[in-house]
């Protein structure tokens, strides 16, 4: 028997107490693989939408929408890989409880491919989470264990992984790794298929904004493997220490506070965050991101989460520098997951006001580049 500890976060995860040799666990692990590899198969890639920009500019904004995946976000892809990642190294066991500290969206898709193995899934996330997330996860069967300080989703996932003899997924360690960033079909080489027949198919930059920071890592590395000319930009909202710990190079930096941004932003310079692989950072105001988002709305029609109008604004701000350069070419950014799952927070004026979040400047700001090609001086 294998007594293997593995883990992150200041606790080893139970040691694996199952005989891999065993015929009975060879088959459920060979059944699990195939549903979750099945679940690839039946789904469709999602769509690259056009942003509607002055022709004149020369420029194309593509928005991937990685709403449309079963469980309606981004997440979906990670935590495809994570399970199968952890499937394939033996920590995912029948009737043991996967764990994960969450945001929401992740824990929302992994709920979903908990449920698809038939195996329990727990939650850890803030007691700030939307509401309808948290529906969401227990609609796939998944509970949710609050934290009031976001903080301790670590060590509160490690501790409730000992106590059941279940495995901590830890999204924010294996990420970057659990993806295969050479291809098989992830969201880099899809964005390059997709984009194939475009006029420039080779985006100037690519914006993704980073929770685990595993996108950017997956899509940076792509670009760099297959020897693209394509930049890589990861905005970053408040309260958070993505943009410091790469500005300062300090991989210790940390933020006192949580992110008003769900999904993005962290606390803690994240082990899947891999600072070398990008070329660029931006911070981003919370006002702008939700003066965005619903900018987003009013251009294409859809309402999307505020990690969208993080990148978004970046995107814009991309595109403001080309135009003033007299650059051509495409940029590319992701809507993250729907709109629907935050109508009493982005979406909710009251919402803003309790905030002190005070979007019409940069409402203004978009509106104004948008109708002349010029962002604003500060």
């Amino acid at each position: 028997m294998d007594t293997t500890e593995h883990g992150h976060g200041g606790a080893a995860a139970p040691t694996v107490d199952v005989d891999r040799s065993d015929p009975a666990y060879r088959a459920w692990l060979k059944e699990a693989v195939r549903k979750v590899q099945a679940d690839a198969n039946r789904s469709a890639d999602t769509h690259l939408l056009l942003f509607p920009l002055p022709e004149s500019w020369g420029i194309d904004l593509y928005l991937k929408d990685e709403s449309t995946h079963p469980t309606g976000s981004l997440k979906h892809r990670l935590a495809r890989s994570l399970f199968l990642y952890g499937l394939c190294n033996g920590w995912i066991r029948p009737g043991k409880p996967v764990i994960e500290a969450s945001s929401g969206s992740t824990a929302v898709s992994e709920a979903y491919f908990a449920k698809l193995i038939g195996v329990p899934f727990i939650a850890v996330m803030p007691r700030t989470t939307s509401p309808e997330k948290c529906r969401l996860i227990e609609f796939h069967g998944g509970r949710c264990h609050f934290v009031d300080d976001s903080r301790r989703m670590y060590e509160e996932s490690a501790r409730l992984a000992a106590k059941t003899g279940g495995h901590y997924m830890d999204q924010f360690t294996y990420a970057e790794r659990a993806t295969d960033w050479r291809g098989n079909n992830n969201i880099a080489e899809s964005i390059y298929q997709q984009l194939r027949l475009e006029r420039y198919p080779e985006p100037t930059w690519i914006v993704a904004t980073a929770g685990t920071g595993g996108t950017s890592a997956t899509i940076a590395r792509y670009v760099h493997y297959m020897q693209h000319d394509t930049r890589i930009c990861v905005p970053d909202p408040e309260n958070s220490c993505f943009f410091d710990g790469w500005t300062h190079h300090d991989p210790h930096a940390t933020s006192d506070c949580g992110s008003r941004i769900e999904g993005i932003g962290r606390p803690r310079m994240e082990p899947s965050f891999v600072p070398g692989a990008i070329d660029r950072m931006m911070k981003v105001p919370d006002a702008a991101s939700v003066a965005a988002v619903r900018a987003l709305e009013r251009a294409i029609g859809r309402k999307a989460g505020g990690s969208t109008g993080t990148g978004l604004w970046s995107a814009l701000r991309l595109i403001a520098e080309m135009v003033a350069r007299g650059e051509r070419g495409s940029v590319v950014t992701l809507i993250c997951d729907p709109g629907d799952r935050y109508l009493d927070k982005y979406y909710s004026d009251s919402w803003l006001t309790a905030q002190g979040l005070d979007i019409a400047p940069y409402t203004r700001t978009i509106d104004q580049f948008l109708a002349t090609g010029s962002w604003p001086e500060a």
